[in-house]
């Protein structure tokens, strides 16, 4: 087989079931939903919010957030579709491999290896500032050096402990089974949930109309030659701002494990990501009314302003409910990081110690313990400002692929059955192509080194082991 047809060779939809995948079904459609409300809810609204608004967008961080939502709003329709018409455990990998063929797949895998296994850890030191403030106010806090990582900018110290330790413990979560992961994100999402509304409640009576204005800050260019705030800060903070809406994604990884995958899928994916996009809007809202955007450029912007305003146990409790959000948000990423990886494995292109699953839990242990030692260096040792940027270009360079993939699959498999159809298609999805390249664009200089680094490692990978070990390239060198 020539090199060319070899790397756009495809695999055949729906071709792995449960009997050969070992994973149970168990999850439901509420459950899927409460998955994607668990990744989707934290970092953004208890962390980047404030953060977005103090250094790139001002109170118009309200509008990157609807930049960033139509985004996603255009690439999750397009993910609906190939979740219900190819399912899978490996979200759009999977679907790269149907629609585009085999290096395609792999490109997608590698930069959704890239969302996770970066989010996760940027995730845990946002979760790392809330626990940190909750044990403070407790009479309980940690010292400075257990709590900054080594290359933190501002505060150096020895390890994030905290960052740390939860992913550890998340790990030992997961490797429980997908049921019980479920569960505890319930619970985990009622908490969060009632914290952001106890936010609300608080804060309404104290919003300072006057903290919104100027509502666009002027155009300012920093030492390093960036700008920031005026209309390009509002694009620019979407770019950044993105990184709240991770996780949608996570929810098509458990295709394989979910009862009814065609129905609930859909309605997992799409339900979740408009429901969190309401809240995101009045909590960016409220945050920049009560106080001035120019002071939330802290780890936890949501109890800072609410320590301002001297409300301090609804700070406690937020500082609770923050914790638990963020918490879910890794306990989802974690779970689809640890799918796609399992996939990539069985279809050969990674070793089958990722693809290994646990006889009794039915849950992927290898992945989850290869995963887990990579990012409990990066959650102890890296700090979060340089980790959001480089999620958010992998996971823009997934969406662009999926939607591209709607767009093919509709010209290449028309008789295909699809229980949903993107609306508007191929306007939608092609959309979600443009704005998503335009995110990208948007990204400064060293996330796209890094990215372009990540993304070099990952063709030696492919051509020095993927290529060879492909299990469907086997299949047809061994019938050729």
């Amino acid at each position: 087989m020539r090199l060319s047809a070899a790397l756009l060779r495809t695999k055949a939809i729906n071709v792995d079931g449960p009997s050969e995948s070992g994973l149970k079904r168990v999850l439901s459609a509420t459950d899927l939903t409460l998955l994607g409300i668990g990744a989707i809810i934290g970092a953004g609204i208890f962390v980047l919010s404030g953060i977005t608004a103090a250094t790139q967008a001002g109170p118009a961080v309200i509008l990157s957030f609807l930049v960033a939502g139509f985004a996603c709003a255009c690439a999750a329709l397009a993910y609906a579709e190939l979740a219900s018409a190819i399912g899978g455990s490996g979200s759009a990998y999977g679907y790269g491999y149907a629609a585009l063929g085999e290096f395609p797949a792999w490109i997608i895998g590698w930069m959704l290896l890239c969302e996770y296994m970066v989010a996760i850890p940027a995730v845990s030191a946002g979760w790392s500032g809330y626990a940190s403030d909750f044990l403070t106010a407790s009479g309980f806090g940690l010292p400075a050096e257990l709590t900054h990582t080594p290359l933190d900018p501002k505060t150096p110290g020895l390890i994030n402990l905290p960052a740390f330790s939860v992913v550890l413990a998340l790990g030992i979560l997961l490797a429980l089974g997908a049921k019980v992961s479920s569960l505890f994100n319930a619970i985990m999402v009622a908490v969060k949930v009632t914290a952001i509304f106890i936010f609300i409640f608080v804060a309404i009576p104290h919003v300072v109309p006057a903290n919104w204005h100027p509502f666009i800050p002027e155009q300012v260019i920093d030492a390093d030659g960036q700008s920031h705030f005026g209309v390009n800060g509002i694009f620019k903070g979407a770019s950044t701002i993105f990184f709240a809406y991770l996780g949608f994604d996570a929810v098509s990884t458990a295709a394989e494990e979910t009862r009814n995958p065609q129905r609930d899928l859909p309605i997992g994916i799409l339900g979740s990501l408009f429901a969190c996009t309401g809240l995101y809007i009045l909590v960016s809202v409220l945050l920049t009314g009560v106080v001035s955007y120019t002071e939330l450029n802290v780890a936890s912007p949501v109890t800072h302003a609410l320590l301002q305003i001297g409300a301090t146990t609804a700070a406690k409790l937020i500082s609770v409910g923050a914790v638990a959000g963020l918490t879910t948000v890794m306990l989802v990423m974690y779970f689809g990081l640890t799918r796609v990886l399992f996939a990539i494995a069985r279809d050969g292109l990674l070793p089958p110690f990722f693809a290994y699953v646990h006889p009794r839990t039915g849950t992927p242990l290898g992945s989850i313990l290869a995963s887990g030692a990579v990012m409990l260096v990066f959650s102890g040792f890296v700090p979060l400002g340089r980790l959001a940027e480089i999620a958010n270009i992998g996971t823009l360079g997934a969406f662009v692929v999926v939607c591209a993939g709607v767009i093919v699959l509709r010209i290449t498999r028309p008789d295909l059955p699809r229980p949903f159809r993107t609306p508007a298609s191929p306007l939608i999805p092609a959309l979600g192509v443009l704005s998503c390249s335009y995110l990208m664009y948007l990204l400064g200089p060293h996330t796209w080194i890094a990215f372009g680094s990540w993304m070099a490692l990952g063709l030696v990978l492919y051509f020095a082991y993927g290529y060879s070990h492909s299990r469907i390239g086997r299949a047809a060198a061994a019938a050729g």
